[in-house]
């Protein structure tokens, strides 16, 4: 054989076998190795990057290197832009690589350590966002950080960096000392010691601040961009129907149904995206969510209960339509994502080119219809976006429409579901945004509780079959032997530990479906789940739990997460929840942490009650009447959802349909009838059998 033919034999039998992935790129690094769909994304960068694990960490201090950490997520638009301006390009990756152990994460995969290094960024910068990059030295603790930055800011900050690092190590080390205690300072919540007193003048005082920024006109916050946040919707709601406040109900759902019309709302395929830009709801950042769907109906449905405004009732069918085509798995597990960017048809990255329609494709589309679709979708200036795209939005009701066109309510209903089926079928051939496909528990327990609600209001049999189809996922995956979570699942599998969001949110949903289904498994289940994070979680001099359970490698602090956010804190979720499971199986340290969680921080909420909207939730249970329903005998499941017909925020439901030895239940079934007792403070009512006699005694 020939030298060149041998060579020729030697490198292909060398070849074979190897994987085709990196030899169709010409980079691959560490995090082909990872799961995320967003690591992977960085996985064929030039970057050297790594994961955050033990062997990352151990190698930045064996080599005595600075540490570079950039934080993402798959749906984050200028995450992307980053990526392709600096981490793609050559020149940058020598200067990364040279001088750093570069570190990519998933905030969504790993919220502990994004909060870590956000909490730093923003004492560095006085704000914070993604994507979020900070530098920090071999022993993880920070130094320098920012967000976004073009390339040539990029490489200039790297430089001077790596520079000080050499020639003077000690001023970072010095800053390092400083920043850390920063930083520790804000995970510190002190115990109140003062008494526990809540009161409604208290909550009065802190909607009438709030309401100064009130958007009277358009509804949401009065500024842009305008974020859905719908636990503060929520609690304002309760508010208001608990205690007559009119004006604050119109508010509520003026902006509910401003939401509800915007561009904010995918008008054709149902869902929310993440915000809007502009003070209108219009035009989104068009990332989905799986957090603010499965939040938002929960709202919608009750709202809807007080209304019965038909809107709210499409608006929860529409997203649920749209969860169950699109972000849901076979095994009933809900995905995480879809991204705001997609291809345009010349093959470039577009936010929102999904999405859009130009007025041409309308026409061909819709046809006899266009006057009637554009006065309803507003193909005109007030949907006009740019480039001469229109973001669908609407600003007329149906009646409204319906007089100027000289239509009927059927025949619009008709011709709606008709262009929307056109419509669908078309933007369904253009390319889709990338799915982040990984499941995470605490965003499936939201969208669980979405379903459950979703199911009471409106008594679809389906909906309940999807939650506890979803529930089952969550036994049968992510809750390991221990009696713990994990957080994440992908590919079959679950991983990474679970933080204090996934028990709060999923002890939560649990309740809320015992609660309609009096399957007896899902109230054990969360107080199970509470007392593992007792055991792991727990800070018993402040009485309120960590983000992280001290099982897990320990950061540069341990946060105590209690500032209600567009998902609320996950410790005003787990003091909810110890409230109501302190009723059910009448516990009194339950009780008492509950109360000390909410007395923690009540000298903080006054003064910023859109970020305590959860904890004013809860104490509205201790300023109001909180009753205890118990429902005792054969047709207890056909009264509850009776019951379930009237908005009662300040109830739990216990029921039983046999004997049962639960505290609330206890010597309380007949077998000739089925009984109501509705109790308060541990006193109740003489039971009675019929439904509108209990919400009597629930309303007086």
């Amino acid at each position: 054989m020939k030298y060149t033919q041998l060579l020729l034999f030697i490198i292909l039998i060398s070849c074979k076998g190897q994987n085709s992935e990196s030899m169709e790129h010409q980079y691959t690094n560490d995090l082909i190795n990872e799961t995320s769909p967003y690591l992977l994304q960085h996985a064929h960068n030039p970057v050297n990057w790594n994961a955050w694990n033990e062997n990352t960490l151990a190698k930045a201090k064996d080599e005595n290197k600075l540490m570079l950490i950039s934080v993402g997520y798959s749906a984050c638009h200028w995450c992307h832009v980053m990526e392709h301006e600096s981490f793609e390009d050559t020149l940058v990756a020598q200067v990364m690589n040279a001088n750093f152990i570069n570190i990519k994460i998933d905030r969504e995969e790993r919220p502990d350590v994004d909060q870590v290094y956000m909490n730093a960024v923003q004492l560095m910068t006085g704000s914070g966002g993604w994507p979020l990059n900070a530098i920090a030295l071999p022993d993880g603790r920070p130094v320098w950080g920012g967000t976004y930055f073009k390339k040539d800011q990029w490489i200039d900050a790297l430089e001077q960096i790596s520079k000080l690092y050499v020639e003077n190590p000690e001023k970072l080390y010095e800053y390092a000392d400083k920043l850390e205690q920063g930083i520790k300072s804000l995970d510190v919540v002190e115990r109140n010691t003062d008494d526990p007193v809540f009161e409604k003048p208290y909550i009065e005082e802190a909607i009438k601040n709030w309401s100064k920024q009130f958007d009277t006109n358009l509804g949401g916050m009065n500024r842009a961009p305008k974020f859905m946040m719908p636990n503060n919707y929520h609690f304002l709601l309760r508010y208001a129907y608990q205690n007559n406040d009119k004006a604050l109900m119109e508010f509520v759902n003026l902006t509910l149904t401003k939401m509800a019309y915007g561009g904010v709302f995918d008008q054709i395929g149902g869902g929310f995206s993440r915000y809007a830009v502009d003070t209108k709801w219009h035009v989104p950042h068009f990332e989905k969510m799986l957090y603010d769907n499965g939040q938002l109906v929960s709202l919608y449905a009750d709202a809807y209960l007080i209304t019965k405004n038909k809107l709210y009732k499409d608006i929860v069918t529409e997203t649920l339509a749209y969860i169950k085509h699109d972000m849901t798995t076979k095994n009933g597990a809900f995905y995480s994502a879809f991204d705001a960017d997609s291809n345009t048809p010349e093959g470039e990255l577009e936010e929102g080119a999904f999405y859009v329609w130009n007025k041409e494709d309308i026409k061909t589309h819709i046809g006899d219809d266009f006057k009637l679709f554009s006065d309803y979708y507003n193909i005109n200036s007030y949907g006009l976006w740019e480039h001469g795209n229109y973001v669908l939005i609407r600003k007329d009701d149906d009646a409204s429409i319906i007089k100027k066109h000289q239509i009927t309510q059927a025949v619009l209903d008709q011709k709606k579901s008709s262009w929307k089926k056109t419509l669908l079928k078309v933007r369904n051939q253009r390319a889709k945004p990338r799915l982040d496909d990984k499941t995470l528990t605490s965003w499936n327990a939201i969208m669980l509780k979405g379903y459950v609600d979703a199911y009471r209001v409106f008594g679809d049999a389906n909906y309940l079959t999807s939650a506890e189809k979803n529930a089952a996922f969550i036994i049968n995956n992510q809750l390991r032997e221990d009696g713990g979570l994990y957080h994440n699942y992908k590919n079959g599998k679950g991983s990474i530990n679970g933080y204090l969001e996934d028990y709060a949110l999923t002890i939560d949903a649990f309740i809320a479906l015992y609660e309609n289904t009096l399957n007896e498994k899902w109230i054990n289940a969360s107080r199970d789940l509470a007392n593992y994070i007792f055991d792991y979680f727990f800070d018993e001099q402040s009485s309120m739990f960590y983000f992280t359970s001290n099982s897990d490698a320990s950061l540069v602090s341990r946060s105590i997460d209690y500032r209600d956010n567009v998902i609320p804190a996950s410790n005003s979720i787990m003091a909810k929840n110890l409230f109501k499971l302190s009723h059910y199986f009448d516990n009194e340290h339950y009780s008492n942490t509950a109360m000390a969680m909410l007395n923690n921080v009540k000298p903080e909420m006054q003064a910023y009650p859109s970020g305590y909207s959860n904890w004013f939730d809860l104490m509205l249970n201790y300023v109001q009447p909180y009753y205890e329903v118990a429902i005792v005998g054969a047709n207890a499941k056909q009264k509850i959802v009776e019951l379930n017909k009237t908005y009662i925020p300040n109830k739990l439901i216990a029921g039983s349909i046999s004997e049962n030895n639960m505290p609330l239940l206890e010597n309380r079934y007949n077998p000739e009838e089925t009984l109501i007792y509705v109790c308060v403070n541990k006193a109740c009512k003489l039971p009675v059998s019929e439904v509108t006699k209990a919400i009597k005694l629930l309303k007086e």
